[in-house]
């Protein structure tokens, strides 16, 4: 099984293609920032076994892995591609039966909304899965919408994979994604990171 690799603009990320669905094409992203969330994917938790790996995030048809400072990624690199190889040729399932993507504590919904503010939601969910989230997954991680407040016009929204705590991101959500929802969406007037 040949692996790829791709570097993300995070340099303690690094995005590994397998060229076979991870967790499926259109599947929402599953992010697990330390050991013990990974309970529910066997991948994640033998990627955790490998040391170095602070976290792992679960793509579509990628799997990102970041790691601690200290570690550098000419020694971690093949540990992380041997387990990923080795499990997938295993055809062991990436995550248990009955797993799903969990809900992100804090998000809401456009069913969460009345009126007005229902239809600012659903154009702003509908520009970040149309715009933003396959530009953030070209780079290894995925961006949630948390919520929308009406009265100041702010939304809040976390980065997952390799977006959470790569240096650039603060840059994309104000530059990049803000500029964009306000250009759309009259009503946004600022954007905010949750849990950055």
């Amino acid at each position: 099984m040949h692996i790829r690799t791709e570097d993300t603009p995070n340099p303690h990320s690094m995005k590994f293609l397998p060229g076979i669905p991870v967790l499926g094409l259109g599947a929402m992203g599953m992010d697990f920032p330390s050991p013990g969330s990974a309970k529910m994917s066997p991948l994640a938790t033998a990627l955790f076994d490998v040391d170095g790996v602070t976290s792992v995030y679960l793509g579509d048809a990628f799997v990102t892995v970041s790691k601690d400072e200290t570690t550098e990624w000419e020694h971690l690199r093949p540990a992380v591609l041997g387990t990923i190889a080795d499990f997938l040729a295993a055809g062991i399932p990436i995550m248990d039966e009955g797993a799903g993507a969990a809900e992100t504590e804090g998000t809401t919904k456009a069913e969460d909304y009345k009126g007005e503010d229902r239809e600012v939601v659903e154009q702003i969910i509908d520009l970040l899965d149309t715009r933003v989230r396959p530009a953030v997954a070209q780079d290894g991680g995925d961006i949630v919408f948390h919520r929308y407040e009406p009265g100041d016009g702010i939304v809040f929204l976390s980065m997952k994979g390799a977006c959470a705590g790569c240096p650039s991101s603060t840059m994309t959500l104000k530059s990049g994604i803000e500029n964009l929802l306000k250009h759309y969406v009259p009503e946004v007037t600022s954007v905010e990171a949750v849990g950055m």
